[in-house]
């Protein structure tokens, strides 16, 4: 009988093979090693702890033309998983072209180790969906720690990104001495448009990862926040998000367990996740949104904080309103729309209101940092804003999508155990590096 380790070196292999003939493609075929029985240590419940995982800022301006593109995409497919799950349709196609939803402009990614000794990995960190996986660039290593489960694993993304092959568990370690057991991961046979990252950290709600599995599909795959709790690592089923302005530092922080109180000011807002879908199926609350704090924009709708988005997205009347007061035109080279010196000069705030917190987005938190105009295709006559039009009417159950250039300028708090989103003021909301 084949030991666990090689069970899923010989699963991958003849998933491989498959998808060979499938795809006509080179696939990444998993070592067979010895099977070695191990006894895992087991985590010490820590009351009150939480565990700190440093994130990176990554740049990437190839084809920076197309990040309206890309985020709209993006929008698009979120809301087109979340019907295609409701409804067993299937996935949505890859109708806009070679647009990638997560090779985007800015993105954020974390090291952590997975093995028996560990072998690092680098994954794009998304709040959009909720498996882990790797295998995308640097291969799976199977260690004295990997287990079989015995099902394949597909994620489709939707527009021409998706992954496929084996689901096994193993340990994952997200700091010195902190390891989740037997958590469950995806090794990537085939996957598309994720290099030069490894794989993505699933942080979403964990109902995004039914239907992944085959032949169990109607499993939940628990995510890392998920097993840090049910294991004692952590307090409380949470993961907080601290980012900085894009300038030229690269730091950003995930806490898993609580807050971290030294990264906000002020007042922390709860709001729980709307009735209204698909903004339901993500991180999704309902929000106000005036230009000014008198003009009107959104009332009381649905938006959805997504860490895989980068701009800030309005429905298209919304944003249409907004343009008319700011004046802004489209500029055919960056795909954004741009402003004067002097229109910038007048920008007022835009004002989010999320339960009881009205968060101020201030002038220079609308626009692109202008130190980077060049790398986007931009001019330095210009200022280029960053928010944009969504791609569909106001009552779509999605309305609004907090991206990373929202996120930067405030605190992000995804509470799954209690079904809600925290938002609060940090150091960097009325930062002007922009």
């Amino acid at each position: 009988m084949l030991g666990p380790q090689l069970a899923v070196g010989s699963r991958l292999h003849t998933r491989t093979m498959s998808l060979l003939k499938s795809f006509a493609a080179l696939l990444l075929v998993l070592s067979h090693v010895t099977s070695i029985a191990v006894q895992a240590t087991p985590m010490t419940a820590v009351l009150d702890s939480m565990v700190t995982l440093p994130i990176a800022k990554r740049f990437n301006f190839t084809g920076s033309s197309k990040m309206l593109q890309r985020d709209q995409a993006r929008a698009r497919s979120l809301r087109e998983r979340a019907m295609a799950q409701a409804t067993g349709a299937p996935p949505p196609s890859s109708e806009v072209g070679n647009i990638s939803i997560h090779n985007q402009l800015v993105t954020y990614t974390a090291f952590v180790n997975i093995g028996t000794p560990p072998t690092p990995y680098n994954l794009i960190v998304d709040t959009g969906s909720a498996n882990t996986w790797v295998g995308a660039n640097q291969a799976y290593v199977t260690t004295s720690s990997s287990r079989d489960t015995g099902n394949d694993v597909a994620i489709d993304y939707g527009y021409g990104e998706s992954m496929s092959g084996v689901e096994v568990t193993d340990t994952l370690e997200l700091s010195p001495g902190l390891v989740v057991n037997g958590q469950s991961i995806g090794v990537s046979a085939l996957s598309s448009d994720f290099a030069p990252y490894d794989g993505v950290l699933g942080l979403g709600p964990v109902d995004l990862s039914i239907g992944s599995l085959t032949p169990d599909s109607s499993a939940q795959v628990a995510t890392v926040t998920q097993n840090l709790y049910s294991q004692g690592a952590i307090a409380a089923e949470v993961v907080s998000m601290s980012f900085e302005p894009s300038t030229e530092s690269t730091s950003g922080e995930l806490t898993f367990g609580g807050v971290d109180p030294t990264k906000f000011t002020g007042q922390m807002s709860y709001a729980e996740i709307t009735d209204y879908f698909p903004a339901s199926r993500y991180f999704g609350v309902n929000q106000a949104v005036t230009y000014t704090r008198s003009e009107t924009l959104l009332s009381y709708n649905p938006g959805v904080f997504d860490v895989g988005t980068t701009l800030v997205l309005l429905a298209t009347d919304a944003f249409e309103k907004y343009m008319n007061m700011v004046g802004g035109v489209f500029d055919e080279g960056t795909g954004l729309y741009r402003i004067t010196p002097a229109q910038y000069a007048n920008l007022q705030s835009m004002f989010f209101t999320i339960n009881e917190l009205v968060c101020e987005f201030t002038a220079n938190a609308q626009i692109w940092p202008r130190y980077l105009n060049g790398m986007i295709g931009g001019s330095s006559e210009y200022v280029y804003l960053i928010v944009a039009d969504i791609g569909w009417p106001s009552g779509s159950g999605m309305d609004i999508i907090n991206g990373m250039m929202f996120m930067e300028r405030f605190y992000a708090v995804f509470d799954t155990g209690n079904n809600r989103v925290g938002v609060a003021y940090t150091q960097f909301t009325e930062n002007t590096s922009n």
